[in-house]
């Protein structure tokens, strides 16, 4: 992760997804918003329940598996339909108010799942887990997805560091309704952390009125590092637009790891950076203990961003190791450079993963051979081209970290067709009342 723009695992430019385009004003269609009664039947991958309607496949959203509910057909189309539950006549027992009700039906995209007791959540997206592996990778195994550190205490809110919203047509702040441009204003953002939250107080980010369709960032790392809100990317500070040419753009993140070890990063304001309070502590700690020991090795980290798990990798391999990174945003690259400017052991490569391990890079310089691989691709997954470029490295282990199940569980095909073999998976809830669920897998030759 995530990307994702809204509410979602990942915010790196061309991971995200954008809403579906509006259907033509002249074309009416008399199924949407027909109400029908539905048995639901199991979760799917996307933040769905299935059920069927004459035969037909419909995928609900906002309900859980045996209940009995009023659906608002949303979407048509000759394979499956689209509804949101807007009744519902037999609750599950996982069922509870929503934690968000605005992104409820007919609402704001981002807490598919508000309605959904947190451990059910989990298990929800366990199942789904487990089924795209089982279908797209033909392994059997079982899946627990963890809870992320104060989680639980928290009600699953207050996580994010970083949110997007968007002005409405009369200026106010606030997020696009499901599969639509339509956006609906808000006066709060629940999932977001205190220190967001603070951010957005005292800019006025609710009240003020903004020009219709501005985009705002709010972004506040996790440790109090300062805040810092873009309007259409430019700075803003107490109640202005900040256009001095040398106005910060960029926050200094931190990573703590269990064992004591920090690490500081210095971040793009609007660059991709997880948005999970815990989440970086989380994922490294997870892809250190699954790659062992390396020190002394040659680890290849592919996606690297600014630089997330670049720099312990560098500390994990030691003076006798290397880390070769390969990352294909400019501006990440620009601020891994800054990160790891001390680091000897680091080789920095700028361009798109398959073509670098292909080709080289710009300049020419050619990715060698890896004792072990660390990938944490796009929603999109890594591909068969990468995955066959990893392969021929022969790395003995691939640590993977994913932000979504199908793609993970193709990629881990494409894997086995090498010879490797899923030897651990840990899966974490990073993003509350969401579908998305992280992953990190572990495969062995």
């Amino acid at each position: 992760m995530p990307r994702q723009r809204h509410p979602g695992p990942r915010t790196r430019p061309g991971r995200s997804g954008r809403p579906a385009p509006r259907p033509r004003p002249d074309v009416v269609d008399p199924e949407v918003g027909r109400e029908v009664e539905l048995e639901i039947g199991p979760v799917a991958h996307g933040g769905h329940c299935v059920a069927r309607l004459d035969g037909r496949v419909v995928f609900v959203r906002h309900t859980l598996p045996g209940e009995r509910v009023v659906a608002r057909v949303t979407e048509t189309g000759s394979r499956f339909w689209r509804a949101d539950a807007v009744e519902v006549l037999e609750p599950s027992a996982d069922r509870v108010p929503s934690a968000w009700p605005q992104a409820g039906p007919g609402g704001v995209g981002g807490a598919e799942l508000a309605h959904v007791e947190l451990g059910a959540q989990r298990a929800w997206k366990a199942a789904v887990l487990a089924e795209q592996l089982s279908r797209l990778a033909k392994l059997d195994r079982e899946v627990d997805v963890e809870a992320a550190p104060g989680d639980v205490e928290r009600g699953g809110l207050g996580y994010r560091t970083r949110i997007e919203l968007v002005a409405d047509a009369e200026g106010r702040a606030g997020m696009r309704r499901f599969r639509s441009h339509d956006v609906e204003p808000l006066t709060a953002m629940p999932l977001a952390t205190q220190d967001v939250a603070d951010l957005a107080e005292a800019e006025g980010v609710w009240t003020r009125r903004w020009t219709p369709g501005a985009r705002l960032e709010l972004v506040a790392p996790a440790g109090g590092a300062d805040p810092v809100l873009l309007v259409d990317g430019t700075p803003w500070r107490r109640g202005r637009a900040d256009t001095r040419p040398n106005a910060r753009r960029a926050v200094t993140e931190a990573l703590h790891l269990g064992d004591g070890r920090d690490f500081r990063y210095r971040v793009s304001a609007d660059g991709f950076w997880q948005v999970h309070r815990e989440a970086p502590g989380v994922l490294v700690g997870a892809a250190l203990a699954a790659l062992g020991d390396v020190d002394g090795a040659q680890v290849l980290d592919l996606y690297s961003g600014a630089g997330l798990f670049t720099l312990p990798l560098a500390a994990a391999v030691g003076a006798a190791g290397r880390v070769v990174a390969v990352e294909g945003d400019a501006r990440a690259v620009k601020d891994a450079r800054r990160n790891a400017h001390d680091l000897p052991g680091v080789e920095l490569h700028l361009g798109a993963v398959d073509r670098v391990l292909a080709d080289g890079d710009a300049g020419g310089s050619a990715v060698g051979r890896a004792d072990a691989v660390v990938l944490d691709p796009p929603r999109a997954g890594a591909g068969r081209a990468v995955v066959d470029a990893v392969a021929a490295r022969g790395p003995a282990r691939v640590v993977y970290v994913a932000c979504d199940p199908a793609a993970l569980a193709r990629d881990v095909a494409y894997l086995a067709s090498h010879g490797y073999g899923l030897t651990g998976l840990r899966a974490f809830d990073l993003f509350p009342h969401t579908h998305h669920v992280e992953a990190v897998a572990v495969l062995d030759r």
